[in-house]
């Protein structure tokens, strides 16, 4: 895969999951936040692993996110466990691009009711993240808080 777009994807899932983890409303119970961002971070962390056969998210989350009826999680997640679950997801975002060759990329999955490539997959999570960064800067907002504001790039 070209180095050049290897490196901005890069850039832009990591810009959307710094927005993610900046959001500051973490002990306010206010619309279920931390659930929100454990949501987007969940999806993230699963769909950069390709398939569900065989996957399990870190320690102390759990598959309930996969459940049907939309079971919550049985507590709240504090900010520090989202926070290390997001540099989980961007370590292996990162690992996940380096490694990602045109084969992979085109290789078709099915994902809900979708048949996509994998290259796809990547860009539809990236605007999954940042769909739930803006949701929760939005609440921010709303409840007076002052927002993070945008990354227009990785800071690292």
């Amino acid at each position: 895969m070209d180095a050049d777009w290897r490196e901005s994807l890069r850039q832009q899932f990591g810009a959307a999951i710094e927005m993610l983890a900046q959001a500051r409303l973490w002990d306010d119970p206010l619309a279920a936040f931390w659930n929100v961002a454990f949501h987007a971070l969940f999806w993230l962390d699963l769909y950069l692993s390709g398939s569900p056969a065989g996957f399990a998210p870190p320690a102390p989350f759990t598959l309930d996110e996969l459940d049907p009826a939309g079971k919550l999680p049985e507590r709240a997640y504090t900010r520090e466990e989202l926070r290390g679950y997001a540099a989980h997801t961007r370590a292996k975002c990162e690992a996940t691009i380096a490694g990602l060759t045109d084969e992979q990329a085109r290789r078709r999955q099915r994902v809900s009711r979708a048949e996509l490539s994998f290259g796809e997959l990547l860009l539809y999570t990236m605007r999954h993240v940042q769909e739930h960064a803006a949701q929760l800067q939005l609440l921010i907002g709303q409840h007076g808080g002052t927002s993070s504001g945008w990354v227009a790039r990785a800071t690292r």
